[in-house]
């Protein structure tokens, strides 16, 4: 059943791509031109300001993917994807809860929690179920629920990064778990999807890679001070929310804020993230970027950064090929 789901996914792709969802970045026209370009595109349910602003976003992406898919028969259009946080501090979460079962995405995220009424929820509509997990507790915790997929949050990723080295979390994530599995942690260019693959992962999640981009929100300011940034620039820091996540010094800098002194926050706190006015300075003013910024050094289209991952892929591949017909 499983490679049956994961078959019927990678036929809808272009790439094993997906856009993850990242807080105040990803909205309606990143996972839009995303899904178009064919990879998976999410976002957070709690970009959305209230429960009636995210229904207009359901609603429109929902609509617009169905008229491209109308429009452009021949083109792979991916499914689309939210993310809901199932952590206590979300208070949106019943609200979010109703719009996933009216709307119904192909694809579930949840973060910061045990998703198993999220499942429930999911399956019987039809939709695939992803965790998010950074711990190999958390990844057999939540295996045990019954999800389609298990994002493994390794070491350099952006925002909540673990700190797992992507080769040693894979095998050990292997030994128990046959799912769809997702890896996340600087994963950038074409080559990096290449290597996700022959870790054993079926698809790679990308998140800093999109921030530079045309149709995400990130501010002007952020987009600068990403491209001209390079893996001495992040810090993996407690500080901001209680959790450990890697942000971009200079805007530490920037908040008045010395990172050599951060003091580390007790408590785990996301309520910041109920969007109805952001006014914790993280993600907001600090912002958060993976160790592998180095590497992106300009803003372009999502259909050209799709267009150069597959490019970069396909070249990586053919050396790849090439290199062993000559060893061999």
């Amino acid at each position: 059943m499983t490679n049956t789901k994961l078959n019927i996914l990678l036929e809808k792709t272009r790439l094993p791509v997906i856009s993850a969802p990242m807080f105040l970045v990803s909205g309606t026209e990143l996972v839009i031109e995303a899904c178009k370009s064919g990879i998976i595109g999410s976002f957070p349910l709690l970009n959305a300001r209230t429960g009636e602003i995210l229904e207009e976003w359901m609603n429109r992406i929902t609509e617009e993917l169905e008229e491209a898919k109308v429009l452009n028969p021949d083109q792979k259009i991916a499914p689309w994807a939210v993310n809901l946080i199932v952590h206590k501090t979300n208070k949106r979460y019943e609200t979010d809860l109703e719009l996933i079962k009216k709307y119904q995405p192909p694809i579930v995220i949840t973060s910061l929690g045990k998703p198993t009424s999220v499942v429930d929820i999911v399956h019987e509509y039809g939709g695939l179920v992803f965790s998010d997990v950074a711990t190999l507790t958390h990844a057999k915790k939540a295996a045990e629920t019954g999800v389609d997929g298990l994002v493994l949050v390794c070491n350099g990723a952006g925002g909540h990064g673990g700190t797992i080295n992507p080769i040693a979390f894979m095998g050990a994530v292997k030994k128990f778990w046959s799912g769809i599995t997702l890896l996340s942690g600087c994963i950038t260019n074409g080559q990096d999807i290449l290597a996700a693959q022959a870790l054993g992962a079926d698809f790679a999640y990308m998140g800093t890679r999109f921030i530079a981009t045309t149709e995400s929100n990130a501010s002007k300011e952020y987009q600068e001070m990403l491209t001209d940034s390079t893996v001495d620039d992040i810090l993996y820091t407690p500080a901001f929310s209680g959790v450990h996540a890697n942000y971009l010094i200079p805007s530490i800098k920037n908040a008045g804020l010395d990172p050599t002194q951060l003091e580390r926050k007790e408590t785990i706190d996301f309520s910041h993230m109920e969007n109805k006015e952001v006014k914790a300075k993280a993600w907001k003013d600090i912002w958060s970027a993976g160790q592998g910024v180095g590497a992106i050094d300009k803003v372009l289209p999502i259909s050209q950064v799709v267009n150069d991952l597959e490019e970069e892929y396909e070249k990586a591949l053919s050396t790849l090929i090439s290199t062993r017909k000559i060893q061999c």
